[in-house]
């Protein structure tokens, strides 16, 4: 237990470095003045300073780069908590099923008797027809349309509650699609927020979802909440054109009615198209994940009455022709028109996973926001008060880590110096994680590292403890060293399994300052465990292998 092989040995030591390299970064980049201030600009795509210009050169461009991002209580900026009228959306899908209905219905008009649709409550469909004694035969047609939930939740449920009043149907979505709308409703408008927020080049903004119809929003570094209000509010270009041919020249010579634009998920593919969109995004009203003739996965969409019937003489027109779904200047797909789409819906399909069938259905649907947004709390923080967070965090580090160094160095000598460095390759490892995972650190964060500091050495306490009892039973060195570390280790990994499914538990069902605290926690763990039990144990394994003591005083 006590000689590690040398492959072992290699491998500790190179992630060892791995982590000191990618640690570096947070460490230089806090010393180089205005460097944050160039990385904002180049995000934003403004031309940087001098001073800036050399602050990003001096670090080389072939070593790691990346570094932890500030959370709003350190950095400063702008938080919003927004409501989203989900019912906007029950309204909007409610108003497009009218032509549908008004169609199937009208074919039986010689039975029905006149239809047409009264005023009624915004998500309700009221139609009434003539002969209020049919009333049951329009039932029957009316159930023609209602088609099965497609949700793994809402198996045998259908997507309309269709009810009979006199001589009216009271056509609604069902409590089931209520819920599936509300989620891919919040789904769709993070989305948006995310795609918006990010296009404007801030760094790492948290955009969460909080209880069932609210979107929490925090941007630091934004100079004020007003800011995020009028770039959320800005609109997204979703277009639907034809496509004349594609290229891999991005400045190929095209006709004055086109234009070229690149693929979003191929890179050196562009497409020729004509500029003059056949419908827009705005005209669209629904789009899901769904499946096609073949059980592949695939995406459904709904245009509006108007849009339908401009689609529909377009696909028509042109069966065996690619179309493109252009957003935000980007072709996200081109799929080919395989017949006449009536109606106003159909299905893209492709070679689909699940997840990109849902990703696509995100994008066709993030082109507007899909209900409008109530700003329930704006909040500004100055960069000020995150400077005196980050001093007062580093203090505590810094105390903590004194203490716990003296404390092992009093306690164990040598073994307690080891242990101290493990102690500080631990924080770097810590460091090095979180800036691979572009973590966001936060003020509990810092507590979290502050935290991990005492515990880190709680594994070597064991150890170092076990060997002692190991020599006090006139067991030679190399023995009760090869023993400590064996017999400490189940209580080792028991300790820290425990303290890891806590932390796990907190950062699942915390939200905000706890889930921050949890996830420099969580690392902390993990990487602990690795250098009290491997890099102290190399340490101990070098220093007895070039001194051989014949006694150990520990």
């Amino acid at each position: 237990m006590l000689q590690i092989s040398l492959w072992k040995r290699a491998l500790i030591l190179i992630v060892v470095l791995i982590g000191i390299v990618f640690a570096a970064p947070n460490v230089f980049y806090n010393r180089v003045e205005g460097h944050n201030d160039a990385l904002s600009a180049e995000a934003k795509g403004n031309a940087l300073t001098p001073e800036q210009q050399a602050a990003r050169a001096s670090w080389p461009d072939w070593l790691p780069s990346d570094i932890i991002n500030l959370g709003l209580d350190l950095r400063g900026g702008a938080q919003l908590l927004a409501q989203v009228n989900v019912t906007e959306v029950y309204k909007a899908r409610v108003d497009g099923l009218w032509p549908e209905f008004r169609k199937a219905l009208a074919d039986e008009r010689a039975t029905l008797g006149s239809i047409r649709r009264v005023k009624s409550d915004p998500g309700v469909l009221r139609i009434q027809i003539g002969n209020a004694d049919q009333i049951q035969e329009a039932l029957r047609i009316a159930e023609t349309l209602n088609t099965p939930l497609a949700s793994l939740t809402g198996v045998g449920q259908k997507t309309l509650a269709i009810t009979a009043e006199g001589n009216q149907l009271v056509i609604q979505l069902s409590d089931a699609e209520k819920a599936s709308t509300d989620d891919r409703t919040m789904q769709q408008s993070l989305e948006i927020v995310r795609r918006r927020i990010d296009a404007a080049g801030t760094r790492e903004p948290t955009i969460v979802r909080e209880g069932s119809d609210r979107i929490l929003i925090q941007v630091p570094g934004a100079s004020s909440a007003q800011e995020i209000k009028q770039l959320i509010g800005t609109t997204a270009k979703l277009t639907f054109n034809s496509v004349i041919g594609t290229t891999s020249n991005p400045n190929q010579a095209t006709g004055t009615d086109e234009e070229i634009l690149p693929a979003a998920d191929q890179q050196g593919l562009y497409y020729i198209l004509d500029p003059l969109p056949v419908v827009t995004g705005e005209d669209l009203t629904d789009a899901r994940p769904d499946t096609d003739q073949n059980g592949y996965p695939a995406v459904a969409f709904r245009f509006n009455a108007s849009a339908a019937r401009t689609f529909g003489d377009y696909t028509q027109a042109n069966i065996g022709k690619p179309f493109a779904i252009v957003l935000d200047n980007k072709v996200i797909s081109a799929p080919t028109i395989q017949s006449h789409i009536a109606g106003g819906s159909g299905i893209i399909t492709g070679r689909f996973t699940v997840k990109e069938a849902t990703d696509l259905a995100l994008l066709l649907r993030a082109g507007a926001l899909p209900a409008s947004m109530t700003f329930l709390e704006e909040r500004t923080i100055g960069p000020e008060l995150g400077a005196d967070s980050i001093a007062a965090g580093k203090l505590a580090a810094a105390v903590g880590a004194v203490l716990v160094v003296v404390f092992m160095v009093a306690s164990y000598g040598l073994f307690g110096v080891f242990a101290s460095v493990a102690l500080g390759i631990n924080i770097a490892l810590i460091f090095a994680i979180m800036s691979l995972i572009g973590g966001t650190l936060t003020l509990p964060g810092i507590a979290g590292i502050v935290l991990t500091m005492g515990t880190a050495v709680d594994a070597n306490v064991l150890v170092f403890e076990r060997i002692r009892e190991e020599l006090r039973i006139a067991k030679k060195p190399a023995r009760a060293i090869e023993l400590g570390y064996e017999r400490a280790m189940s209580a080792i990994i028991d300790a820290n399994v425990t303290t890891f499914l806590t932390a796990v538990i907190l950062f699942v069902l915390g939200a905000g300052p706890v889930r921050g605290f949890a996830v420099t926690f969580l690392i902390g763990i993990v990487t602990s465990v690795f250098t009290a039990i491997w890099v102290t144990r190399l340490f101990v394994s070098l220093w007895f292998a070039h001194r051989r003591p014949k006694e150990l005083v520990l």
